[in-house]
């Protein structure tokens, strides 16, 4: 029987540390496939909001760009540009960006986000009063406060994605090479014995006889 690579002591106490290595490869090995399927299923449950995410951003681009073409019809193009200019998109002070634990992963939580404001703490001075500016920049408000979340997500997707990769790779060495290896090796080890036994054996019948012949003489 071929084993490879490595030197293998056929004794017992070597052919019990396998049997112990081969038992904790195995409760690696169902550990390790239980992470991974949990973070296939949370991958695919993210990927799914992000879907969601992406089909709410794309209808609330379409109303915003709508509301900024009738507010330009009735405000112009240099006034809607000042209010731009004006306006800070992101209180940076209301931006804090956390991280959870996902089976072993950490992704990051966007939260305390202060992007969809009140009618009283939108920078709108400029028209004040203005119910098509405030219309336009609450769907645009909405729109990023979509974005940071669908960054959120996309973010979490790529890294679950990457562990998952990792996972995979160890759930396949521990399957198909050290738990067949272990095994080829324990097989060595058996049959070795089963022959130093043999040996042994016939070895010890020999100087039986050897001894009875030589009482006989």
């Amino acid at each position: 029987m071929a084993v490879s690579g490595e030197r293998i002591k056929p004794t017992r106490m070597e052919l019990i540390k396998l049997k112990q290595r081969i038992k904790l490869a195995k409760e690696g090995h169902k550990l390790l496939k239980q992470k991974r399927d949990a973070l296939i299923l949370e991958f695919f449950r993210i990927l799914r909001e992000a879907g969601d995410l992406q089909g709410e951003l794309y209808k609330q681009l379409n109303a915003a760009y709508r509301a900024l073409a009738s507010a330009e019809i009735q405000h112009g193009a240099l006034a809607l540009e000042s209010i731009a200019l004006a306006v800070d998109a992101i209180d940076k002070k209301g931006l804090r960006v956390s991280s959870k634990n996902i089976m072993g992963v950490k992704v990051p939580e966007v939260s305390e986000l202060d992007v969809i404001k009140s009618l009283l703490t939108r920078e709108s001075s400029v028209l004040e009063g203005s119910a098509k500016i405030d219309e336009v920049m609450k769907h645009f408000e909405r729109a990023l406060d979509l974005v940071l979340q669908i960054a959120e997500k996309e973010t979490a997707i790529r890294r679950l994605l990457r562990d998952i990769e990792k996972t995979k790779r160890r759930v396949n060495a521990i399957e198909f090479i050290l738990i067949p290896r272990s095994e080829e090796q324990m097989a060595y080890i058996s049959m070795r014995l089963d022959e130093i036994e043999r040996e042994s054996f016939f070895a010890l019948k020999r100087i039986k006889k050897v001894k009875e012949e030589a009482g006989e003489g």
